[in-house]
């Protein structure tokens, strides 16, 4: 198949390869969104003791492994539609008791090849591995980057409101709790000062009724799976970008599939997926568990 063609035989599918050599396989402007985590630097040994020279992750020195991730997303970029996010999350490494701060390196070598970051969002781990360490705070969050191609994207908003939280019953603010749809509650003259529907006790009007925008800091608890034997990226995380950056039918792509679960959360809100991934064990074990998940035949139109 080439760039031009279709992808139908692989939708649903991953690859085994490196995705340097198999982007190829992969028509232009054919996806909606690229969700992925690649491998951090330093950390696991994903391929085991008889590594391939490929994989990303275990290079000597961290300038390599920024140029292999960027190299990545630039063959893949043209792959991306004109309206299509990529959603990248990387964790850190310390190397010689200092913080190498790689997820900001890497986002400012994209941003230096042309792609737009939109936003910087923290993972909050809440069942974050514990640390010995005695001499710093013990990580656990890590950064989830939104990049775009265009300034013309791709991006719904209302799917992944919050619960409103101003003069709720879980407000921090002095006195919140006390106005919650009273007639003349809101205590503010300035930026409510003029809305009538505030002071006349109008919540419903006053606040979108799906919830405020999402905010940048979200808390989700890592994600299980046995086979896997370390903890995975949750399919809430996955869900949360998926459900802003694509419509039904639309193909979520990741390079970097691991355990599949981008793939699992694509087919699971009815959107398609393909994906690629570099050791054989993990593609396995990823095109195991979304064979595994209820197709629709819609998703195959």
């Amino acid at each position: 198949m080439n760039e031009r063609g279709n992808c139908n035989n692989i939708i649903n599918r991953v690859i085994l390869g490196d995705i340097r050599k198999m982007y190829r396989q992969i028509p232009d402007t054919s996806i909606q969104s690229i969700i992925t985590s690649p491998p951090y630097f330093g950390h696991r040994k994903y391929s085991g003791d008889d590594a391939s020279r490929d994989e990303i992750g275990r290079e000597k020195n961290l300038e390599e492994y920024i140029q292999n991730l960027v190299f990545c997303f630039e063959l893949i970029k043209p792959k991306l539609k004109a309206t299509g996010l990529l959603w990248l999350n990387l964790g850190d490494t310390y190397r010689n008791k200092e913080l190498l701060g790689i997820p900001w390196r890497v986002a400012f070598a994209l941003k230096d090849k042309g792609w737009k970051l939109r936003s910087d969002i923290i993972w909050k781990k809440p069942n974050a591995m514990p640390s010995s360490v005695k001499d710093r705070p013990t990580t656990d969050h890590e950064y989830v980057f939104l990049f775009s191609k265009t300034s013309n994207y791709y991006y719904d908003a209302d799917a992944i409101r919050e619960p409103h939280v101003t003069f709720s019953s879980e407000s921090k603010m002095k006195g919140g709790r006390k106005h919650l749809g009273k007639r003349d509650g809101t205590p503010e003259q300035g930026k409510n000062g003029g809305n009538q529907n505030l002071h006349n006790g109008r919540w419903d009007r006053a606040f979108h009724p799906r919830g405020r925008n999402k905010r940048t800091v979200w808390e989700i608890p890592l994600g299980k799976f046995r086979e896997a034997h370390f903890a995975v990226y949750p399919e809430q995380l996955v869900e949360t970008c998926l459900l802003a950056s694509t419509k039904i039918g639309d193909i979520v792509f990741d390079p970097f599939t691991g355990s599949g679960t981008t793939g699992i959360v694509a087919i699971k809100n009815n959107r398609k997926f393909m994906g690629c991934e570099l050791v054989e064990t993990y593609q396995k074990m990823a095109q195991k568990r979304i064979d595994s998940v209820i197709y629709r035949p819609s998703l195959f139109v």
